[in-house]
């Protein structure tokens, strides 16, 4: 009576479910459908390359950076990357909804969550996008890992039709079916308050959610200027987007050179700018500083060394610092040593 009502008890709680499962299946496979099927979004330099969005993760990733940034830097590793990464959620996402090898897809689920959080956690422009759906995800896998598949899925499937197969202990911890945990209170409060403490981190890591001062990373551009330096007849520095919405670039429309007292010894408008040469811009990554029809655009989390001709104020008074304004009316101010 003991196994038949753990049995029951099994089945209502991979029904309850279902929903979660299909759901988080969904999430994870129409990633695939969208890159693959709807529109082929793993062709390198075409519009929607999933690699530059995976470049707009770089600036604030937590704890991942540095893959990151090998990748985005050598554009064969990221491509088989990301294709292998699309193929993983395919997998993972199709099985989820099927419910075969439930268990073992979880984990799938939980760590391709984790992934989503560490690396774009903090982004989102109107709500903390990014983050919520990775905490999500790693509460839903863990969820479905204690679960596993009720009567819709494979798993039960093949439970009722090869009991010899499925009742043994790899498929109950791969699959469905009773999970036999020694101290299953135990486990459950230990894996949900780790969660829970992870929400809480990255929450407070990516956005000070928690106490303090609320902030938000997607919603105005912010560039970082170093290295200036003088070579001959040029000026060189380079300019690093860390912040801003990922969906379009800062719009670049203005670069001074100014004197100690703010005068303008050289100025590049919006039309100098959108006709800027391509030679004198020096990319690292995959997402690229470019100019535009109007500006020189500056995807999020593109970094690129710039020259200047400043050979025509050679004569006039030393540089003092460099000016780069956006569209928006954002300067950004650097002082030349």
């Amino acid at each position: 009576m003991k196994n038949t009502t753990n049995s029951q008890s099994t089945d209502l709680a991979g029904l309850y479910t279902l929903s979660l499962r299909l759901v988080i299946g969904w999430t994870y496979f129409s990633a695939f459908w969208r890159r693959l099927i709807l529109e082929n979004k793993l062709i390198p330099y075409e519009k929607g390359y999933i690699g530059e969005k995976f470049n707009h993760f770089l600036p604030n990733a937590l704890g991942i950076k540095p893959i990151i940034e090998y990748l985005v830097t050598h554009p064969d590793a990221l491509q088989r990357s990301m294709m292998i990464f699309t193929i993983i959620e395919a997998i993972v996402g199709l099985l989820i909804i099927l419910g075969l090898f439930t268990r073992l897809m979880s984990i799938g689920i939980f760590s391709l969550a984790l992934g989503i959080l560490l690396g774009s956690g903090w982004l989102g422009t109107t709500c903390l996008d990014e983050w919520q759906i990775g905490v999500l995800g790693i509460a839903g896998g863990f969820v479905l890992f204690l679960t596993g598949s009720g009567p819709y899925s494979l798993d039960y499937y093949f439970i009722r039709k090869n009991k010899t197969f499925t009742h043994t202990r790899w498929f109950k911890w791969f699959g469905s079916g009773n999970l036999s945990l020694s101290k299953p209170k135990i486990f459950v409060l230990t894996g949900s308050l780790i969660i829970f403490g992870l929400t809480l981190y990255t929450n407070q890591y990516f956005h000070g959610g928690v106490w303090g001062t609320l902030h938000n990373k997607s919603v105005q551009p912010k560039l970082e200027i170093s290295n200036i330096a003088h070579h001959d007849s040029d000026l060189t520095f380079q300019i690093y987007r860390t912040e801003g919405a990922d969906v379009y670039g800062s719009f670049l429309i203005g670069i001074h050179l100014l004197d100690k007292d703010g005068n303008i010894l050289k100025e590049l408008d919006h039309k100098d700018l959108s006709t800027f040469p391509e030679e004198s811009i020096k990319n690292y990554y995959v997402t690229k500083i470019q100019p535009g029809k109007h500006s020189l655009v500056i995807p999020l989390g593109a970094k690129a060394d710039v020259m200047i001709n400043i050979n025509d104020i050679l004569q006039k008074s030393t540089i003092h610092s460099l000016k780069l304004i956006d569209i928006s009316g954002i300067e950004w101010v650097k002082s030349i040593q």
